[in-house]
């Protein structure tokens, strides 16, 4: 089995969990849920950058820039949200 296609199960595989996890989260556990996954997302970031230090094919390149905008992406709208959400709270 190829790195690609091993990327990919895994890829596949942690959406779904996601998916089915996440769906089953009571709507007033949301925003703990947005903050733990930006730790999520920050470990992404980590992993991406891990992919262009080492020696990689174009494709893997692409595919950890694709990576890192998304978790990038997902880290600063999470943060916005729960900043946000935390802030109806205040008086």
């Amino acid at each position: 089995m190829s790195d690609l296609v091993l990327m990919a199960v895994v890829f596949v595989a942690s959406f779904l969990i996601g998916y089915v996890l996440i769906s089953k989260v009571p709507q007033r556990l949301h925003t703990p849920l947005m903050s733990m996954t930006n730790a999520i997302s920050a470990v992404t970031i980590v992993g991406a950058l891990l992919v262009f230090a080492l020696p990689t094919t174009t494709l893997e390149r692409v595919l950890g820039a694709v990576a890192l905008v998304a978790a990038a992406f997902n880290l600063v709208g999470g943060f916005a949200v729960t900043a946000r959400m935390l802030k109806m709270f205040k008086r």
